[in-house]
């Protein structure tokens, strides 16, 4: 898959200068296969390039081609295709079911895709250090051990790109590169992009492209 973005400026930061911006009113390809590691300081527009990507904001100039296909193009019925075979994205507030465990938010998402076994799942929890609390409802379970949870649901569904909005945040170190493994392992199974977006740059030597927005 191939995301190209052309001239774009969302309409809320239309005021802004973007002399700075390798993304804002310029021209960038996201191919799969690569990372994509999107850095900037809070109120630039992270939140809002993954919402423009997902289809979930429409309130910008310029184009967005997926495989040389304007998505303004685009109707409800092929959004839900993409959504459901093409992009998986953590959302940065996450969007898990607060009275649900943490295995029952994790297995909601896979029953619907059937995408993923039992087995894998319970490896997945195991690899970020949270098998210990399978039981516990989301609500009671800290905001970064949340974000663990939200990245191994979205692993459950097929995606040619992986979208994920300051998913390493609240996390530290050794549980930040854990996740980034994981990540990395199963995007490379699918040969799949990864666009994430961050505060602070993120130095590992396979976060090779780093964009300033």
């Amino acid at each position: 898959m191939e995301i190209k973005i052309n001239q774009i400026v969302p309409h809320p930061l239309k005021e802004f200068g973007f002399e700075q911006s390798e993304i804002w009113k310029n021209n960038y390809t996201f191919a799969s296969g690569n990372i994509y590691q999107i850095v900037a300081h809070s109120g630039v527009g992270k939140s809002t390039l993954i919402n423009l990507l997902y289809g979930d904001r429409h309130d910008y100039d310029g184009e967005i081609l997926f495989d040389g296909q304007n998505i303004r193009s685009f109707n409800l019925t092929q959004w839900t295709t993409i959504r459901r075979e093409k992009l998986a994205y953590v959302f940065q507030g996450l969007h898990l079911f607060e009275e649900l465990t943490l295995m029952e938010n994790i297995q909601l998402k896979n029953s619907l895709t059937q995408h993923q076994s039992e087995n894998q799942l319970v490896e997945w929890i195991e690899k970020v250090g949270l098998t210990s609390h399978l039981h516990q409802k989301a609500v009671h379970l800290s905001y970064g051990q949340r974000q663990r949870i939200a990245v191994i649901r979205a692993l459950c569904q097929p995606f040619e790109f992986l979208l994920l909005d300051e998913p390493f945040s609240h996390l530290d170190e050794n549980n930040q590169q854990v996740l980034i493994d994981l990540v990395i392992e199963e995007a490379t199974k699918k040969n799949a992009g990864i666009l994430f977006t961050s505060l602070h740059k993120i130095n590992d030597k396979r976060l090779e492209n780093v964009i300033q927005l």
